[in-house]
């Protein structure tokens, strides 16, 4: 029997993750530590409330039927989140829909929206999900690069008009995976008016918008004026609840481009386990009390971290969110060959920044995961390493 992939199988290239876990696997059988500071998978438990209510919904036989999409209640609170979290007022009927997780909502979203040719304004470097979902529903992905000289931010300006007519979606990811930068009011305003302009929808990845280290509440696109009318926000429970494993998200936003994602996902699957979404809703009725711990941890992670890596020469991006640092290291190597060799010498394990795309080059993603010792060691080991430095120019 012949067994061939689709050709569709050849947008996905592997993954490095993998072999990142078996060069840091081989590490720990030699008998070394490990500092692992690669996925950005939330090491804090869930707060107990959270998993209360979730053993407690999953020991009943009343719960294991088919939730077919979001629950009334499940919605409500996330409307009712938005609104004492960043004053926009979200219809819980008709302005959300729920997925599974925001990988899933980001994969999909192409489909509902882009036809074969249509270009999608994405970020370079960005999260990987974002290339899945535009390649898959047969668009063409144009890179915005974030540049140091641009604040990590898109430039709207340099995108060519015959891109931008052509384009139906633009995705944004502030702060972001990987790279932590943080837009302002004015920022949001002139995507609302590109979107205005060249009638592109914008999806904004809020994955991280509870991972903010100064002001005292999350920043919402949708809080932005006209936002409502072009776009949609996709949040997820994972990084802010700390449940990544139960894989529930939502995307809010304008009425009729949900309505769209909803037809989409009437098709795919029927909804999540009702205990997780009552666990949910604990949390996010929750959010004050269980994200101002959040914050208070990773600030002074993402505090440590930078004055560490700092300290011993490398350039850390400037941030005041996100769980993630953004280094350029100050060795001649490139990103994919550093991060194993630093394996190697020191058994710390970071992720190289050319997996998130080209501009990526000479830069790590290191993720603000494990507790403040454990960073401060990973700093020591990093100290040790045994690469050329560059003479100066």
């Amino acid at each position: 029997m012949i067994i061939e992939p689709s050709k569709k199988m050849s947008i996905f290239e592997p993954a490095i993750f993998g072999d990142l876990k078996a060069a840091a696997a081989a590490k720990k059988a030699a008998g070394f530590d490990l500092y692992d500071l690669s996925l950005g998978s939330p090491d804090l438990p869930p707060d107990e409330k959270v998993r209360k209510i979730l053993s407690e919904q999953s020991y009943s036989v009343t719960t294991y039927g088919y939730t077919l999409s979001g629950t009334k209640r499940f919605c409500e609170a996330v409307a009712d989140y938005y609104k004492r979290r960043t004053s926009v007022t979200i219809d819980p009927q008709t302005e959300i829909v729920q997925t599974m997780g925001s990988q899933e909502g980001l994969v999909h979203l192409p489909f509902a929206f882009c036809n074969e040719g249509d270009y999608v304004l994405t970020t370079n470097p960005g999260y990987v999900a974002y290339d899945a979902g535009i390649k898959l529903a047969g668009a063409v992905p144009y890179y915005m690069n974030l540049l140091e000289e641009n604040n990590f931010l898109p430039d709207l300006n340099a995108i060519p008009d015959e891109v931008a007519y052509k384009a139906k979606l633009m995705i944004l990811n502030l702060p972001g995976n990987p790279v932590p930068a943080m837009p302002d009011a004015t920022f949001f305003e002139k995507v609302v008016a590109f979107a205005n302009k060249y009638n592109v929808i914008i999806l904004h990845d809020a994955a991280y918008s509870e991972f903010y280290f100064t002001g005292d509440s999350p920043s919402s696109f949708l809080a932005t004026p006209g936002a409502l009318e072009v776009g949609m926000e996709i949040n997820s429970l994972s990084k802010s609840f700390s449940l990544a494993g139960t894989r529930i998200a939502y995307i809010v936003g304008n009425a009729e481009m949900i309505s769209i994602m909803k037809q989409l996902k009437s098709n795919l699957d029927f909804g999540i386990f009702g205990p997780i979404q009552e666990a949910g809703i604990t949390a996010l009725n929750n959010a004050e009390e269980i994200t101002d711990r959040l914050r208070k941890v990773f600030a002074e992670r993402h505090r440590v971290l930078s004055q560490g890596l700092e300290s011993i020469g490398w350039t850390v991006t400037p941030s005041t969110g996100g769980m993630f640092v953004w280094a350029k290291y100050p060795y001649d190597m490139h990103d994919i060959d550093f991060v194993f060799e630093v394996i190697d010498q020191t058994g710390v394990v970071m992720v190289p920044g050319t997996v998130f795309g080209s501009a990526g080059a000479r830069f790590v993603r290191v993720a603000l995961v494990q507790d403040i010792e454990i960073l401060k060691k990973a700093v020591e080991q990093l100290k040790k390493l045994k690469i050329k430095v560059p003479s100066p120019i």
